[in-house]
């Protein structure tokens, strides 16, 4: 299974349905972890023909229902084509506008996740496969300065309900050699802004800075 995953910038080729088609024909699905024009979004979903599962960022507030076309993943547990899917949206609350919450709302989400987790944990040894987030964990692929800094919540998050992958988008890379995987215990942190192919057990076996905190 491949997995295209974009977020937050909006790149001219993907609004090329050639390039798309010819690139990424064989995905099986498409996830976008944030901050994406409903549009730009609906224009990849249908030149791929393939479904949307989406998280916000916290510049969505202007999503509407039916738009983008697609699922929401937030505090959602989905199982497609086998693959476990759990997503939370937002970023850290900073200045209380758009898509924000605060380190407790993050952990009220997480609580609420976690049973589902569990029990698929006891049959296949991790709680999902993909944790899907617009915001970075603190201090793993985040910033220091008050927008870009990452949830705290999401670490203690991950060692109980151990998602195989989590992906986010958020911090732009302008340097190349800024970590973007980083290994944080059973789960594989992933920046995938502003887009990735993702292929699960290839990916897991790609070198990773390591993190334990």
């Amino acid at each position: 299974m491949k997995i295209l995953a974009v977020s937050d910038q909006r790149l001219p080729e993907m609004l090329r349905q050639d390039y798309l088609r010819n690139t990424y024909g064989d995905v099986s699905l498409i996830v976008s972890c944030g901050d994406m024009e409903p549009s730009y979004l609906e224009f990849i979903a249908s030149a791929l023909n393939r479904p949307l599962f989406f998280v916000r960022g916290n510049h969505d507030d202007h999503y509407e229902p039916g738009r983008p076309g697609g699922e929401s993943l937030h505090l959602k547990y989905v199982i497609y084509q086998g693959l476990a899917l759990v997503g939370l949206e937002g970023c850290i609350h900073y200045n209380g506008k758009n898509v924000q919450y605060t380190e407790a709302e993050v952990s009220v989400f997480a609580l609420r996740l976690l049973p589902r987790m569990m029990i698929h944990q006891r049959t296949h040894g991790h709680g999902a496969d993909y944790l899907i987030t617009h915001s970075p964990p603190r201090g793993i692929h985040d910033r220091e300065d008050p927008p870009h800094q990452g949830f705290k919540s999401l670490l203690w998050f991950m060692r109980l309900g151990k998602p195989r992958y989590m992906i986010h988008g958020h911090i732009d890379i302008w340097d190349r050699r800024e970590v973007t995987e980083t290994q944080y215990y059973d789960t594989r942190i992933m920046n995938i802004n502003p887009k990735r192919l993702l292929i699960p057990d290839q990916d897991y076996l790609k070198p990773a800075v390591s993190f334990h905190k």
